[in-house]
């Protein structure tokens, strides 16, 4: 049986995405053999982070405690009339990679999922509803992911939109680059027949 101080961190680690159970043992493990190389600085980066590191009041993206709005939401050379929806920060920081998006976004910081006892009001739908009210928003890109609840959450929020007379759009569903038809599934190849484009 491991120390108490070594399975709680053990605890800790596995509640980490994509971390298991093997995993955070390995990792508290060599936590613990290398405390002044490794503890010290995690410790500080921890306490750093959770001092300094916040969500933007608007967008829900990550920024600086000392910068809210974040730089997303006060950039005046954004598209101020179009709001990328997606469910996490971290999706913002991936659309951002590509460089393809120059309009503003909204975190819904989550998805319905009656599994887990999450509704329309557990997530900031209605942030997203006073937001299109009040900055004369045109066009609402929905960046959710493909499983079911993302789409029964995209679902509700294109109905919400169309209710508004505000436009809807979705992210192209297609085969990823460098991969073959074969490896697709059923869902991903409809998408893709469906979302075709002219050459």
């Amino acid at each position: 049986m491991p120390p108490q101080g070594l399975e709680k961190l053990t605890r800790s680690l596995s509640r980490l995405p994509g971390v298991g159970r093997r995993s955070a043992e390995r990792m508290a493990m060599k936590l613990a053999s290398d405390p002044e190389g490794l503890v010290l600085p995690l410790i500080e980066a921890l306490e750093e982070t959770r001092r300094t590191v916040a969500f933007c009041s608007r967008c829900g993206a990550m920024t600086t405690v000392d910068r809210d709005p974040c730089r997303l939401c006060t950039d005046s050379l954004r598209d101020a009339t179009t709001i990328c929806v997606v469910e996490d920060p971290s999706d913002i920081v991936s659309m951002e990679s590509t460089g393809a998006y120059t309009g503003r976004y909204h975190a819904l910081m989550g998805k319905i999922s009656p599994m887990r006892g999450d509704g329309p009001n557990d997530i900031r739908i209605r942030a997203l509803v006073r937001r299109i009210k009040t900055e004369g928003i045109k066009e609402v890109v929905l960046a959710l992911n493909t499983d079911i609840e993302s789409e029964a959450t995209a679902e509700l929020i294109a109905g919400i939109l169309k209710e508004r007379g505000i436009r809807a759009t979705r992210l192209a569903y297609g085969i990823p680059a460098g991969s073959g038809i074969r490896y697709a599934d059923s869902v991903t190849l409809d998408r893709a027949i469906r979302g075709r484009q002219a050459l």
